[in-house]
């Protein structure tokens, strides 16, 4: 079979299908909270407090001294002050200035729909990015490319979430599970374009880097946030190889892409399974079917709220073809079919071996082995069928955020289950039977 390309559409395409409860057609609707400006100043005081307490252990127990040359909104009308003698000018972003020691950020237009669509979290993790840097600039590392030095300060505003999530804060205080998926969904629209190359000037990575990145922080501390370097940093970002493939993407139709993924989810299982138990993989029966009309299943292990399902007892799967898998194409793009059916296929190899799916580890061990496949898709050789492209692992991260968008006490969060395909996709098969 020829070599294929996957590749990822705009976030802004899939907003619809994150931003709330269901798989398909979704609308939320946010109450308002405090003002903005109100959630800044909060959050950078709480990322003050949090260095105060945190900078010894990663500067020789040096004493954190705060930004010196102030905090700064700005709009249009009001651009941010000089940075390092050269003017600035208005942008939708927020930044560090190392020469003058200070942060900017727009009040007009970027920390305002941030927060309005993902929530107040976010902005604080903006801000403890920003901070981040102000960070480097007081220990390091120099000499290390951009999308190091933005993946550190990832990092280290995981470090700060997870400080927060232990209740240490009082400027974000009792965070819900649906509040972190918020905040992970935010870093998606401001991941760097499918195509940009991670040696690019002003990189910051992949979604599935910098959410790595977050993890990190969040599991760790910032003390392995410090230790970041080229050397020692896995970065799955990397430019299209070809230029048919940036013109066109390589995008497969719905049809294709339900075709080759599946023949290779297969292919996948049948050299993998055997490694597991020792036994051969029988081929799975895949069986799409209409909105409402699923076949006949007593128990079915539901992915996708129910618009997916491994059947225990005609040990088959099925999704719904006409509604489901049309819409996470189009909002999201083909490895979101990939992910879909990299779940299911990982559920069949979970009950047939006797383990479980539906308790929380169950889950993650899914995710994990979903993993695994997307792990030898992303190292083998291109001649050798199908291959990941820029915006693939991209494209997985939104299709588990909309798959396991967290509701109280119904198992794992999105972002836990984030952590668990990527240990999978990064470390392979290993990491999930270990």
């Amino acid at each position: 079979m020829a070599t294929k390309r996957l590749f990822t559409t705009a976030l802004v395409a899939a907003i619809g299908l994150l931003g709330g409860c269901s798989i398909v057609d979704i609308q939320e609707e946010r109450q308002q909270g405090r003002p903005s400006g109100d959630v800044v100043t909060s959050a950078l005081k709480d990322v003050e407090r949090f260095w105060a307490a945190n900078f010894g252990s990663v500067a020789e127990g040096a004493e954190f001294v705060p930004v010196q040359g102030g905090k700064f909104p700005y709009t249009e009308n009001d651009p941010p002050p000089p940075c390092g003698g050269q003017p600035s000018e208005y942008q939708p972003n927020a930044f560090y200035c190392p020469p003058d020691d200070f942060i900017a950020w727009d009040a007009q237009q970027l920390i305002p729909e941030l927060q309005e669509t993902y929530g107040e979290l976010l902005v604080g993790f903006v801000m403890a990015h920003e901070y981040g840097h102000a960070i480097q600039a007081r220990i390091g590392p120099g000499n290390q490319p951009t999308v190091v030095l933005e993946q550190q300060a990832d990092c280290y505003a995981g470090a700060w979430l997870a400080d927060v999530l232990a209740g240490k804060s009082s400027a974000f205080k009792e965070v819900t599970p649906a509040q972190l998926d918020d905040t992970v969904a935010g870093m998606l629209s401001l991941r760097d374009q499918p195509g940009t190359s991670a040696l690019a000037e002003g990189a910051h990575g992949n979604a599935f880097d910098r959410i790595r990145a977050l993890q990190d922080g969040v599991d760790e501390s910032v003390t392995t946030c410090a230790g970041y370097r080229t050397n020692n940093l896995p970065v799955t970002e990397v430019p299209f190889t070809t230029r048919e493939d940036a013109a066109s993407g390589g995008n497969l139709s719905y049809d294709d892409a339900v075709s080759a993924l599946a023949d290779d989810a297969q292919k996948y299982w049948q050299k993998t399974y055997p490694r597991l138990t020792g036994q051969a993989w029988a081929d799975l029966a895949i069986q799409p079917f209409r909105a409402g009309e699923p076949p006949d299943c007593a128990q079915p292990d539901a992915s996708a709220e129910g618009a997916a399902f491994y059947c225990p007892d005609g040990d088959f799967v099925a999704f719904d073809s006409t509604r489901l898998g049309p819409a996470l194409h189009q909002r999201i793009g083909d490895f979101a079919i990939g992910m879909l059916l990299g779940d299911l296929f990982a559920r069949a190899a979970q009950t047939r071996r006797s383990q479980p799916t539906r308790t929380e580890q169950g889950q993650l061990t899914v995710d994990c082995l979903a993993g695994s496949w997307t792990n030898d898709l992303l190292l083998r050789d291109p001649k050798s069928g199908l291959t990941l492209s820029p915006g693939d692992l991209d494209e997985a991260v939104q299709a588990l955020l909309a798959f396991g968008r967290s509701t109280e006490g119904s198992g794992p969060t999105a972002f836990e289950r984030i952590g668990a395909y990527r240990e999978g996709t990064l470390e392979g098969l290993s990491a999930c039977t270990d």
